[in-house]
């Protein structure tokens, strides 16, 4: 018989997200197993941004500065350009500022810039191959690789899974309280829970529709014989022929390339070749690395995110079109979400109530994010592109400013920061607010201290190193900030934390910068850098609060305290 082995989580699927569960989870000192079927880390391109909540996250786990060293190099621009051809006419471009640029104007930016951590370009093979190299590091995470889960149960005390090594058929049966499925948009864990996605699949649109084609690629004289100008991170060529985006992967030579304009299931390398040298206007050389298909336009959300004790995160939770580059960040922030959860509940501080509260906070959250993102998506259905607008003519100069301002257009509502930052868990059980929340928006967030969103962000000295955020400050647990010259008392909130055994760090901060921005004296922060509650005294029973918001009981009526 089997030797049964144990651990407290057990992720299946080690991408991204769930390294970062693991990641998460070791912040807290709890032990997990992360399984997954391919014996190596995947070296094939996929995403390549790395938003602005993503990096605050980086941040609180202490690598975000690495990360930064990561994709292309700090003096290459991140600029969004587009083309009839590379040797062609140029429509349009959104300059950005490269990497270095991006970081050192942070010394120039106000005290309550909502972005410390600006949103960063680096493929997701590179980031997954330190995150893994990071997290074999750390002493509470344990590596299955080349371990394929073949079989799931689960019961009122645990889950047990079943392994198989997909080498030598060697089989493993492990047993653990809770279970996170991170394995992607073809999930065991979800199939094996009997959920299905919901939602909308690809868009019946030629410019980044129907099915599509990712491709890695080595073009070894394009900055040198083909694109001279200005560099930049994006390359877009669009014309009667065909679209596709390159998108720069080292800055130097490698290039992901992303098109509908060829068969992903019949096409080879030499058909990918052929159609680089028709964007490009030009013979140059070609080495197709890697391709695969893929499904722009998907927006298809789990009708379950919680099934017993079994969890899903990332893609087995929601799938998306890249489009604004939401999917994997979406992903890490589930894993923030859940940890503190997972952790809570296992440290015995945590209530019945605390992860049934991850689908309702999260499962809205991947509604939204994949709607915004189809919804971009489907704004590059109405771009034509009229054969006039390769000539070198008056006709053909209208015709590339009309097809410029389309693309433009697109290409500026991608920079969504109110999807990025302006996640919030209204209504949510852990949340104790009468407040009215603020509306949301894709392009823009307002940063605001009701509860249910993400805590403002402010800068508390001039230096914006390590230890100069407002987030540094935070406990890894829940922070309770006092804020302006006189703030009340916390003792009695303090002690009906430690009796409940919650983790609790009193932050004074006297600054009225960061008063006036939180508009209370009193602020309880949890976990996840998301605001619990406010007030200028505490409620009358701190016990009830605490309660609420580590699980132990449902929302309850608004509190003395909680007013202005």
């Amino acid at each position: 018989m089997t030797d049964v082995q144990r651990t407290p989580v057990a992720i299946v699927g080690a991408g991204p997200v769930g390294i970062m569960l693991a990641l998460f989870l070791d912040r807290y000192g709890i032990e997990s197993v992360l399984f997954n079927a391919e014996p190596t880390m995947e070296d094939k391109p996929r995403g390549n941004t790395h938003n602005a909540r993503t990096m605050e996250h980086y941040r609180r786990l202490g690598i975000s500065g690495q990360i930064r060293r990561l994709g292309p190099p700090a003096d290459h621009t991140l600029d969004i350009a587009y083309f009839t051809r590379y040797s062609g006419f140029e429509l349009s471009r959104l300059t950005l500022p490269s990497p270095g640029e991006r970081m050192r104007a942070l010394a120039g930016t106000p005290r309550t810039d909502q972005t410390p951590e600006p949103v960063h370009r680096a493929n997701q093979m590179y980031v997954e191959k330190f995150l893994f190299e990071h997290a074999m590091t750390r002493p509470n995470i344990t590596f299955r690789f080349g371990w394929r889960v073949t079989g799931l149960k689960q019961n009122a005390t645990g889950v047990t899974l079943e392994a198989e090594s997909v080498t030598g058929g060697a089989r493993e049966t492990w047993r653990a309280p809770y279970a996170v499925g991170c394995d992607g948009g073809r999930s065991f864990v979800r199939r094996a829970l009997g959920v299905h996605y919901e939602g909308p699949g690809s868009l019946e649109q030629e410019i980044l529709g129907r099915r599509a084609t990712a491709a890695h690629l080595r073009l070894p004289t394009f900055h040198s014989d083909v694109f001279t100008g200005r560099r930049a991170w994006s390359y877009w060529s669009l014309n009667p022929d065909l679209v596709m985006n390159l998108i720069a992967l080292n800055g130097r030579d490698e290039f992901f390339l992303l098109t509908s304009s060829v068969d992903p299931d019949t096409t080879n390398a030499a058909e990918l070749s052929s159609l680089v040298r028709r964007a490009a206007g030009t013979a140059l050389p070609v080495e197709v690395l890697s391709h695969r298909p893929w499904t722009p336009g998907a927006a298809l959300v789990a009708e379950r995110f919680t099934v017993g004790r079994v969890f899903l995160a990332g893609d087995a939770a929601h799938l998306f079109t890249p489009n604004g580059g939401f999917g994997m960040n979406t992903g890490v922030d589930d894993t923030a979400n859940l940890a503190w959860k997972l952790a809570g509940t296992l440290q015995g501080w945590g209530g019945p109530g605390l992860l049934r509260s991850y689908e309702s906070e999260r499962r809205p959250i991947a509604l939204r994010n994949t709607a915004a993102a189809r919804e971009l998506n489907t704004g590059l259905a109405d771009i034509e592109r009229p054969r006039v607008m390769e000539d070198d003519s008056p006709e053909g100069a209208t015709a590339r400013a009309r097809v410029g301002a389309l693309v433009r257009a697109y290409g500026e509502r991608t920079h969504s920061i109110g999807v990025q930052l302006g996640a919030r868990y209204d209504g949510s059980p852990l949340i104790d607010t009468d407040e009215e929340p603020p509306s949301d928006s894709m392009g823009t967030y307002t940063p605001t201290a009701i509860p249910g969103g993400r805590a403002p962000h402010v800068w508390l000295d001039d230096w914006r190193g390590p230890g100069s955020s407002l987030f540094d400050r935070f406990g890894p647990y829940y922070t309770v900030l006092r804020l302006g010259p006189e703030p009340p008392p916390v003792k009695e909130l303090e002690a009906a934390a430690q009796a409940a055994g919650m983790p609790l760090r009193t932050l004074d901060v006297e600054d009225p910068v960061v008063r006036d921005l939180y508009e209370r004296d009193l602020v309880l922060i949890r976990p996840d850098q998301h605001v619990a509650w406010r007030g200028n005294a505490l409620p009358t029973d701190p016990g009830d609060l605490v309660a609420q918001v580590t699980g132990q009981r449902a929302a309850g009526a608004a509190r003395d305290g909680d007013s202005a």
